[in-house]
């Protein structure tokens, strides 16, 4: 999932000289499309339109027209530097898209132009086009909509390998799902109604938890004003099987206190290190100084599990995500997940979107979109 799309160039739009072009592939003709670069680290104006120059697909490769990317809480963190799977500036972020194959590069024998898919990548699919490996091409499911597309690899993907491969989740377990409303919560509790009786604990603000218990949450808990911990000891005293950690910091070694025997926790973020639209230093002081630690022999006694996961470092285990995004798909064909929308925004307003996000407003997946969603879609996702 390392390679990057079309090779790019860019006069900024506005009038801003952007990095200098690569030649394009293919001697092709460059032709001109639209990108989100992030220019430098820091706040939301940091993320800009540009025009870009790229070529045909190269050998192995395919030409996608981007319809919907996914925004992940990575690329809020890789805007303040804090992401480190992204290259340095500047540089065009994006883990995810989907979109219409255009064009194929030599020896691609498995996707042909027209194709509707979804596509994986370290960075990079911020773009109206993208060059991609066909490896990190995925077709679409019937019935799905290219926004939903753009939804599910990152977050799906996250709350699967983490509840059933690390997880090991069965029936009549417990989870706890930290900021449980969005997109890999969303995932999350999706796939944990997949299993019967999984009993799941959520933390999420309190204007949530009407949605997360339509959604399947038994217990919402306010982390703004409770102690979830406690909150979980009242109903669990035991504790519960797995806990979804992306916070980091004292919430790894909370969360690893309110294991069960047996119990399992996956840490797969640092959210605690976000705090404002620039780096803090003291939040990341705080959050490492806090950070868990635990040894062998402790774990031998405490008879628990702790597990770390980082989909940005599965860069080459394409047999191995491609299994898990088969088992996704063969989910939504049935019914049994739908990526949940929470807004689409056009890139020229990528500002807002990530402030949605970052401000924690979103139930559910945040989408940009090259051009402005007509209002009946936007309806049509909500």
């Amino acid at each position: 999932m390392s390679a990057e799309p079309a090779p790019a160039a860019a006069a900024a739009a506005p009038p801003e000289q952007a990095p200098a072009p690569e030649p394009p592939a293919g001697g092709e003709e460059a032709a001109e499309h639209r990108a989100l670069v992030l220019t430098g680290f820091g706040g939301y104006e940091k993320v800009k339109v540009q025009t870009r120059r790229g070529g045909g697909p190269r050998p192995g490769e395919v030409s996608v027209r981007v319809r919907a990317c996914g925004l992940n809480f990575a690329d809020l963190m890789a805007r303040q530097g804090l992401y480190d799977r992204l290259p340095p500036p500047p540089v065009c972020p994006g883990m995810e898209c989907a979109g219409t194959v255009r064009a194929i590069g030599d020896g691609v024998g498995d996707r042909q132009v027209g194709d509707k898919v979804m596509v994986l990548a370290r960075s990079g699919l911020w773009q109206e086009v993208v060059n991609v490996p066909a490896s990190q091409t995925f077709l679409m499911p019937e019935g799905m909509s290219f926004e939903e597309a753009a939804a599910l690899l990152v977050n799906y993907i996250t709350a699967y390998m983490i509840l059933f491969d690390f997880g090991n989740l069965r029936p009549n377990q417990s989870v706890l799902i930290h900021m449980a409303a969005g997109g890999v919560g969303t995932a999350a509790i999706q796939l944990c109604k997949t299993v019967e009786n999984v009993t799941i604990f959520g933390t999420a603000s309190a204007s949530k938890h009407e949605a997360l218990k339509e959604s399947g949450v038994a217990h919402p808990i306010d982390y703004r004003t409770m102690d979830y911990a406690e909150e979980v000891r009242k109903i669990s005293p035991k504790g519960v099987d797995i806990v979804l950690d992306p916070l980091g910091g004292s919430d790894t070694s909370k969360a690893f206190n309110l294991l069960k025997p047996m119990g399992k926790l996956i840490t797969y973020g640092v959210a605690n290190l976000l705090t404002g639209q620039k780096k803090n230093l003291m939040a990341m002081a705080k959050t490492w100084w806090n950070q868990f630690s635990i040894n062998a022999l402790q774990l031998l006694h405490h008879n628990k599990a702790v597990c770390g996961y980082h989909l940005g470092y599965m860069d080459e285990e394409f047999e191995l995500v491609g299994g898990v995004v088969a088992k996704l798909v063969n989910l939504y064909s049935q019914g049994k997940i739908k990526p949940k929308i929470d807004s689409v925004w056009p890139f020229d307003q990528v500002a807002d979107a990530m402030r949605q996000m970052q401000e924690k407003k979103n139930v559910g997946k945040v989408i940009l979109v090259p051009e402005a969603p007509k209002e009946e879609s936007k309806k049509e996702e909500n």
